[in-house]
């Protein structure tokens, strides 16, 4: 009886532990919905725009082939958004492959870019190389996610996030650093900040993001970092095994 108590407890422990997971993916996503909304608002505007001008070009072809090239454009836009952000609300493939992490960091860029710029969040990527590693693609644009949403918010009036990824040869690691010039965190709170439910915003924050991002950093084989100075800014440090080309790791690469 005991170890099926036990057995019990473990089974419903992992299943709210994924329904956390799940729920603040899910949170991830809502953060983003304004920005999106207001994006795919300024796609529409401009597709109508141009469809009433093929509609008036009459003979004048080069008007009307100009017209259909920005509404096709458009339209590709409004799909590579609503395929990024329903691959991402419903990827819970726990499914290692070998990733490109630059090709998937620019994914979660192009997912943010309308929230960040609406913020008046700059951007500096800094890339070594394009180092493949075995890990969840789809936990990793989470923790990515998450730590850029936790720099924007941290950065009410604007501010610059730089995002650097290095690949240590010798040690074969890959280090992903997420560095904002926000706010900052105290010192007194910077030990609980992994805690889950614990957050230092409280108009806008649920305290499971962080937990998040490290758990599923840990997931990876990873560990994560972080230093932070009031008036100065934050820095998330992300540490990670990175695999050869003949690591034979899932079943297929991103």
């Amino acid at each position: 009886m005991i170890g099926e108590d036990v057995m019990v407890n473990s089974s419903e422990t992992d299943h709210l532990r994924q329904q956390l997971l799940q729920a603040q993916r899910l949170s991830s996503v809502g953060a983003l919905a304004s920005s999106v909304a207001h994006e795919f608002n300024n796609i529409l505007t401009t597709i109508i725009n141009y469809a009433k001008l093929a509609q008036r070009s009459g003979k004048d072809e080069a008007a009307r082939d100009q017209a259909l090239e920005k509404i096709l454009k458009g339209s590709h836009r409004a799909a590579t958004i609503i395929s990024s952000m329903l691959g991402f609300a419903r990827n819970n493939s726990t499914q290692r492959e070998m990733t490109d992490l630059v090709a998937l960091i620019e994914e979660v860029l192009l997912l943010t870019d309308k929230d960040l710029s609406k913020h008046r969040v700059q951007v500096e990527k800094h890339f070594q190389g394009r180092p493949k590693a075995p890990v969840v693609p789809g936990q990793i644009e989470q923790v990515l996610l998450n730590l850029i949403i936790n720099a924007r918010q941290a950065m009410p009036n604007g501010g610059r996030v730089m995002i650097r990824l290095t690949h240590d040869l010798e040690n074969d690691m890959v280090d992903l650093v997420v560095r904002d010039n926000g706010a900052g965190i105290p010192a007194d709170k910077l030990p609980k900040i992994f805690e889950p439910f614990y957050t230092t915003k409280q108009a806008v924050g649920t305290g499971l993001g962080l937990w998040v991002t490290k758990e599923l950093v840990q997931k990876q084989g990873g560990s994560i970092r972080v230093r932070s100075k009031v008036g100065v800014g934050t820095v998330f440090s992300i540490v990670f095994p990175v695999a050869t080309e003949t690591c034979q790791i899932g079943i297929g690469s991103r």
